[in-house]
């Protein structure tokens, strides 16, 4: 699975084999969640053109249910920006598991976790999408797909699997380490998708928070213009 470690650094990604990937593969292996405050105009700009959107309306999670102490605490509202998980993406489960998509997911992560990059692809469809900690990325190829599973440093290890809304599944993952790469700190870290299989086969797939009823970063304080000087320039 995708996630940056901090302080891990990022090792350059082997390029697949033709069809040339036509998007720079920038997404480090399964860790805690990217800091939403990175810049998103720097992220277009090594993305190129595959920065993207939902697209979709506008949705809130549903308050979880009151329990028998008094009203649950109501869901923050989400932070908004290119770097923002897209509102039709379920922050949190609300049911069972659909046995066949946690079948997938499953499989997928066994393969990725032994380092079997074209298996743990054979999982994905083409297109998809991706989310981790970047714009909402479009997998437009197959090469791009295992550009995008190659380049994860951590295997994972599925150790929760329950449904949500729009078809998406919840899964939490114990990251491990994978031959070949380099997990780091991420190593017994847990990471939340939302993952919504089709046809067999993952179309979406995106990091959420590690905790969904935190509320957003606070945004950073606007930077003073310069003011004129007060007195005659000479």
């Amino acid at each position: 699975m995708p996630f940056a470690t901090p302080g891990q650094t990022r090792v350059p990604l082997a390029r697949s084999r033709p069809p040339e990937p036509r998007w720079p593969a920038i997404l480090g292996a399964i860790g805690p969640r990217p800091s939403l405050s990175v810049s998103a105009v720097a992220l277009c700009v090594l993305l190129l053109a595959a920065c993207g959107g939902d697209g979709g309306p506008e949705q809130r999670d549903p308050p979880a249910a009151s329990g028998p102490q008094g009203a649950a605490p109501q869901p923050q509202p989400r932070p908004r920006g290119p770097l923002a998980t897209p509102r039709r993406v379920p922050l949190r489960e609300s049911g069972a598991g659909d046995p066949a998509a946690i079948k997938v997911i499953r499989l997928w992560s066994d393969a990725l976790r032994r380092s079997d990059v074209d298996c743990a692809s054979s999982f994905w469809a083409v297109p998809s999408k991706v989310q981790n900690g970047t714009p909402v990325l479009t997998l437009a190829t197959a090469a791009d797909v295992r550009v995008f599973n190659g380049s994860l440093s951590c295997g994972s290890m599925l150790t929760s699997a329950l449904g949500a809304r729009n078809g998406f599944t919840i899964a939490v993952f114990k990251l491990t380490r994978r031959p070949g790469a380099d997990c780091g700190t991420g190593t017994g870290a847990h990471a939340r998708t939302a993952i919504r299989v089709r046809n067999g086969k993952i179309a979406e797939w995106y990091r959420l928070p590690d905790d969904p009823d935190a509320p957003p970063p606070a945004p950073e304080a606007p930077q003073p213009e310069p003011q004129a000087p007060a007195g005659p320039i000479i």
